[in-house]
């Protein structure tokens, strides 16, 4: 073990790492409720859910620690699952969730070509930092409304009113008159009643709960939140007990969804958007976490800093896929994993004791999982959003050819409940504006080629096939 992990040559010991593998596990263990909870909207059997997530961070997180010697975990990506969640959902999606998970799939095999061919590398590179640091910012409100949805505390419809019939229109033009009447879609948004809506109060207690949790800088507030509030939720009667004595100990293996991806229906419905969405998210994503928990480890000064960063690049590519196959949304590497590191965790052994504990997980938490209410998990949802929201300082408003894009990318993920269009928006107008303001200023911009052709394709995108 001493040889294999290097435990020496990184000033650390098995003592030491075990603990921080511990750590790592207890501030992450949270994805174990929250991604059953969320991917069961698009029809997904929950337990399903739950084997998938502890499978999929247990194998991908130990090849991170046995491949590449990194003190960093991996599971289902926040935001990416509520994305996958949304295009799937079970009555309003675009696609049934098998072939999401072939999409997904996808992205996992251009992530793969993308890192060896160093394309993955260009992208980063190519994307300003304030726009990157935008698109985390936008994803957080996404995942922000998802959560106050989830939790009853504020309902969203999509109120379509009758307008004027477009007759008189059609007469004036010297058209032939026809009544047809236009529709108005409008945002109807509502708070609850926390006096009759037990489950909207169950939310608020437990987000409240949680916030002074995070505040007090409890380790695994997360958890304990989703916890605590699964048990205040007894007396309400929001929790369902039942539940724990009808499931298992023992997973159930008979409703995997293991294989059940369609990556042919994927890509007969030519769905170029939802895997941009997950290729373009996750490329960001993993590599600002990557970069920024090896940087913290002391790891990346080292000589063969880049070349085990590009394994691990490697290996998080590779997890993608198998995560699609084990049935859930992308795996991706996780920034608590920064939590094991400051705990001493300097090396792959944290990383493997953290994906022994995921494994067994499988074995010990299916009745807890099962017995989890929205309320619950949407706490954590919400906090999680302000995390994310943290990003926001780091964009450079005072200039408005970062400002302007960075704002679009942000407003436009929750506004047209989709990730897509933030990104695509702020793409096309930081190209724009970026060339825009070189033509008239001494002090130029720096557009990188990649940024000219990922604006060709996003225009060629919206122009050819629409908004939807």
């Amino acid at each position: 073990m001493e040889r294999f992990f290097q435990l020496r040559a990184n000033r650390t010991s098995v003592r030491t790492e075990l603990i921080a593998g511990f750590t790592t596990y207890v501030t992450m263990a949270y994805i174990l409720f929250l991604n059953p909870a969320i991917l069961s909207a698009t029809g997904m059997d929950k337990n399903a859910v739950f084997f998938a997530t502890a499978v999929g961070a247990a194998l991908v997180t130990i090849a991170m620690g046995l491949l590449v010697n990194y003190p960093v975990a991996l599971a289902p990506g926040m935001g990416l699952n509520a994305y996958f969640a949304v295009v799937a959902a079970q009555h309003t999606g675009m696609m049934t969730w098998q072939v999401a998970l072939g999409a997904v799939f996808l992205s996992g095999i251009i992530f793969l070509i993308l890192t060896v061919t160093r394309v993955r590398q260009i992208l980063v590179e190519a994307v300003p930092d304030s726009l990157k640091h935008a698109i985390t910012v936008g994803i957080g409100l996404f995942i922000t409304i998802i959560g106050l949805k989830l939790s009853g505390l504020m309902s969203i419809q999509f109120v379509a009113n009758a307008g004027p019939s477009t007759a008189a229109i059609d007469k004036a033009v010297g058209g032939a008159p026809t009544p047809v009447t236009l529709q108005f879609f409008e945002w109807n948004i509502t708070l609850a009643n926390l006096v009759h809506d037990k489950s909207a109060l169950l939310a608020l207690i437990g987000l409240v709960l949680t916030a002074l949790l995070v505040v007090m800088r409890v380790q695994g507030a997360l958890l304990l939140g989703i916890l605590a509030t699964t048990l205040i939720g007894i007396p309400l009667g929001v929790t369902n007990t039942q539940a724990f004595f009808n499931t298992p100990f023992l997973p159930d293996f008979s409703k995997l969804h293991v294989g059940d991806l369609d990556i042919a229906g994927a890509l007969k419905m030519g769905l170029l958007e939802v895997i941009m969405v997950f290729t373009f998210v996750e490329l960001f994503d993993t590599f600002g976490t990557l970069v920024g928990t090896a940087d913290r480890a002391g790891l990346l000064q080292r000589p063969d800093g880049q070349k085990r960063l590009g394994r691990a690049m490697l290996v998080d590519a590779g997890g993608v896929s198998i995560g699609a196959l084990l049935g859930t949304s992308t795996i991706t590497a996780y920034i608590e994993s920064a939590s094991g590191i400051a705990a001493g965790g300097r090396t792959g052994l944290t990383a493997v004791t953290t994906g022994l504990l995921f494994l067994a997980s499988l074995f010990l938490l299916a009745p807890f999982v099962a017995i989890i209410p929205n309320a619950a998990t949407a706490c954590a949802l919400i906090i999680v959003g302000v995390l994310m929201m943290s990003a926001v300082k780091k964009i450079d408003f005072d200039r408005m050819v970062y400002a302007i894009p960075s704002f679009l990318t942000i407003v436009l993920m929750p506004f047209t409940y989709s990730i897509a269009n933030g990104i695509s928006a702020g793409i096309v107008f930081f190209v724009l504006l970026a060339a825009a303001h070189n033509r008239v200023s001494k002090e130029k911009v720096r557009i990188h080629w990649m940024m000219w052709i990922l604006a060709v394709l996003i225009l060629a995108r919206y122009v050819f096939l629409g908004s939807e």
